[in-house]
Parts: C-alpha cells; sequence; structure tokens
C-alpha cells in the first residue's frame, strides 16, 4: 500500500488526537433508555389509552395534531402514519392556527396536542380558540397537574422518570415515548379497522410497500419477443446470439406447443464449453438444459418470485413464467425485479 500523496486533504489533523467515545458509557447510554422507556411502559394507563384510541376510532371528522418544537415533529409523524392508514388526519401548527389556519377546525373533528410540559405558551392560546370551534381536545402530556390537562376535554399522562439527558433537559426520552405511544394506537387502529393488505397496499402505491403488495409476476415480467426461446434439437452454437442478446442470461428450452423443457444458462454454456471443449459444436440445447428448473405463475406475487430466486439450494437470476399447462408465457429476471423497485 503505497503512501499518502503530499497534497492529500484529510478531515483530521496526523497531530490531532482524536476524541473517542467511551464504549462503557455508551453501553450506559442505552441501559439506562431502556430503564426510562420500560418505566413508561410499566406505568402507563391503559384505561386512559383505551378511551384515547376509541376516541380516535369514532371521529366523525379529521384527527388534528399539533404542538412545539420536537412535540410538534412528533405529533406531524403520527399523523402521516394515520393517513397512510386511511384514517383523516392531519398537522395543524399552532403559530399558523391562530393566523388563520384554525379555520379548518369543525364540530366534528379532533385536536390532540402533544407537549411534555402541558404548559407549552402556545398551545394554551390556542386551546380556547379551537373549543370555540366545537372540536374535541386531548392533550398528550408527561407532567402531572399541568395547564393543559385542566383546560382539554380529556388528558393522556405519558408516565416520563426522566430525560436521558444528564441535565434532565433534552428531550430524548419524552420524544420516544411520545412516538411509542403514537404509533402503537395507530396500529391499535389499524387493527380495528381491520384494514387488508390490499387496502394499504393501496395507501403506498409508489414505494417499496406498494410495489411488494400489488405487482404480479405477469406487471414485471418479459414476454412475447423478448423471451430467449428455442428448441431441444437446436446446437448450442447457433443459440449463442439468442441466449445473449435478449439480457435473460439464459435459454428457454420449448416444444412445439410452447411447453417448458428446461432451461439453459450462460453458466451452463461456459460448463459445457469447459468439459466438452470442441465437442460443444455437436451438442444440442436439449442434451445439456436443466429439465428440472424452478418456476413460478404469472398470478404470483412479484415479491413471491424474488423469495423463490433467492431460495435454496443456491440462487438463480431468472424464473420462467408458465401457466397451469406448462406453457411458457414469460421470463422475470432479478434485474427485473430491481428495476421495479422490488
Amino acid at each position: 500500500m503505497g503512501s499518502l500523496p503530499p497534497h492529500f486533504d484529510s478531515p483530521f489533523s496526523f497531530k490531532q488526537e482524536l476524541t473517542l467515545v467511551n464504549p462503557t458509557d455508551l453501553r450506559k447510554l442505552f441501559e439506562s433508555q431502556q430503564k426510562y422507556l420500560n418505566f413508561f411502559f410499566q406505568n402507563l394507563d391503559l384505561s386512559q389509552t383505551l378511551t384515547f384510541t376509541q376516541t380516535l376510532l369514532n371521529a366523525k371528522g379529521t384527527i388534528f395534531f399539533t404542538g412545539v418544537g420536537k412535540s410538534g415533529f412528533v405529533a406531524q409523524k403520527i399523523s402521516q402514519t394515520l393517513v397512510s392508514l386511511g384514517i383523516r388526519s392531519s398537522f395543524l401548527s399552532p403559530t399558523d392556527a391562530l393566523h388563520g389556519d384554525i379555520g379548518i377546525l369543525s364540530r366534528s373533528d379532533v385536536l390532540v396536542l402533544f407537549s411534555k410540559s402541558g404548559n407549552t405558551e402556545e398551545l394554551m392560546k390556542l386551546v380556547p380558540c379551537a373549543k370555540a370551534k366545537g372540536a374535541f381536545l386531548i392533550s398528550v402530556t408527561s407532567y402531572e397537574g399541568n395547564l393543559l390537562s385542566g383546560v382539554c376535554d380529556f388528558n393522556v399522562h405519558l408516565p416520563l422518570e426522566r430525560e436521558l439527558c444528564p441535565f434532565d433537559l433534552a428531550p430524548v426520552t419524552s420524544t420516544a415515548i411520545q412516538m411509542v405511544f403514537g404509533d402503537t394506537v395507530a396500529i391499535a387502529l389499524m387493527s380495528a379497522k381491520n384494514l387488508t393488505k390490499d387496502e394499504y397496499a393501496a395507501n403506498h402505491p409508489a414505494g417499496r410497500i406498494g410495489k411488494s403488495l400489488i405487482f404480479k409476476v405477469k406487471d414485471v415480467m418479459k414476454k412475447q419477443e423478448e423471451l430467449p426461446l428455442c428448441k431441444e434439437g437446436d446446437m448450442i452454437m447457433e443459440q449463442l446470439v439468442e441466449l445473449t442478446s435478449k439480457g435473460c442470461g439464459c435459454l428457454l428450452v420449448i416444444d412445439d406447443e410452447h411447453h417448458l423443457i428446461g432451461t439453459f444458462t450462460d453458466g451452463d454454456l461456459r460448463r459445457t464449453l469447459k468439459a466438452s471443449g470442441e465437442g460443444i459444436f455437436r451438442l444440442t440445447v436439449g442434451e445439456m438444459c436443466n429439465r428440472t428448473p424452478r418456476t413460478i405463475d404469472p398470478d404470483a406475487m412479484a415479491v413471491e418470485a424474488m423469495k423463490k430466486m433467492e431460495s435454496p439450494p443456491s440462487p438463480v437470476q431468472f424464473l420462467p413464467v408458465v401457466n397451469h399447462q406448462n406453457v411458457v408465457i414469460g421470463i422475470v429476471t432479478l434485474h427485473g425485479l430491481v428495476s421495479a423497485g422490488l
């Protein structure tokens, strides 16, 4: 290994002593955070949580979430989770609400206010205005006897032993339990609404989640003239163009009725050439093809094709697509699945 060139720019000076993280201290921090999270789970009032979840489940209008600072970020995330589940939800900025956005609130809506202290000034200003609109207000707080819990219609207490921060100030444990609480309630709503996998996928059509639940093999397979087809009596060397030009890395060996007989890959070609030498010029595809290849049905999910390619005893790069009569109608490749975003 050669030395670095004189002009090499390093982010650190070679004479500079690096500051290192003490592994023991890091482990203790994770153990402490686990202890604080366990305190939350062990002391959460499930009756309050049930009432909260039931209220959201039966909301006639939109479920709005609000909060300031880190609690505001959590509120936005939980709202987006509910939207992804097909539940009408939105984030309402407390500042923007006081400058016109509160006009979106109606008597049938629920407004959930996240605040660690329960004394956040912006939220306290928002409460009387939201009440005037007739919305049902729920505060989610961690301090006992806070102001918000006294002016909202209902309060959920999230038990907080302390923040992981050595000064007990930076909101890291409190936001973690807010997120855990909100996301767990979201999944409870998902279950109560009996949301199906297809319905969930319909809300994520462009992402990997939706593609894995919606796309079928027939949606991503190559077909017709894209297929690398040959007959078992064809000479191997006469099918080299077909083998290499279709971008599948294989030949699909068929009979006159397009039934699949087997497959012959570029790997088979190399192994045959090594074993037979010039004898390869006298061999037919049928003599050297794999007559028991893995196949898949066109109506199978594309993600199933991916799993089948990766399954033991060894992974493969393609699957012939055949119907119930073993007639070849397509081929799906690993490259094609990856290109489709699966």
